[in-house]
């Protein structure tokens, strides 16, 4: 079924729409949440939240994009799931990608930074934009979707070292744009 069709479901009230995010997109969100929570358990109740939320929030939204819709949705609740269980141990998953990218984003939560993040994340699209579209899929595919470097490097048939001097390199240049752009890190 296409996304315009889903989100119309969910419009029209009607609970088709739930399984049809499902089928579409269940496994896609599982492996999102997986990757942040670490149990497949609490990846399932993230997914079931999400189709929640979704519930919730259609109308009055009308993402032109379901599939990142849906994948902010349930990345944000894994990311909260994360930390009510008190998953923050150097070991973790998450920690590692929060480490990766703390030497090239700025670290402000404050509401009264709201313009800069904003402002942020308009340079980071822009950046995002000028990679080649491997590159890109690469970036998105370690940063948003939590994918182990180890997945990514045999995704393209590369070592994991290769892989991660590659995502360094990304790293280094959108570091370098954010700065060049004026965003104190």
């Amino acid at each position: 079924m296409e996304d315009q069709a889903i989100v119309e479901l969910y419009w029209s009230r009607d609970q088709q729409a739930i399984t049809a995010s499902d089928e579409k997109y269940g496994s896609l969100c599982r492996t999102l949440s997986h990757h942040i929570v670490l149990s497949w358990e609490d990846a399932d109740e993230c997914v079931n939240d999400t189709w929640h939320r979704a519930w919730t929030t259609m109308p009055p939204q009308r993402p032109d994009s379901l599939r990142a819709y849906l994948c902010r949705i349930v990345r944000n609740l894994s990311i909260d799931c994360w930390r009510r269980k008190g998953r923050q141990k150097r070991d973790s998953s998450l920690e590692i990608l929060l480490g990766e990218l703390e030497d090239c984003l700025p670290a402000v939560s404050d509401p009264a930074y709201l313009t800069e993040e904003q402002e942020t994340a308009s340079v980071i699209d822009r950046w995002l934009d000028t990679l080649p579209r491997e590159d890109r899929k690469l970036f998105l595919r370690r940063y948003w979707y939590g994918d182990p470097v180890d997945q990514l490097a045999r995704a393209v048939d590369w070592t994991p070292n290769r892989m991660a001097q590659k995502l360094r390199r990304l790293r280094l240049s959108l570091k370098k744009t954010l700065e060049k752009e004026g965003i104190s890190l």
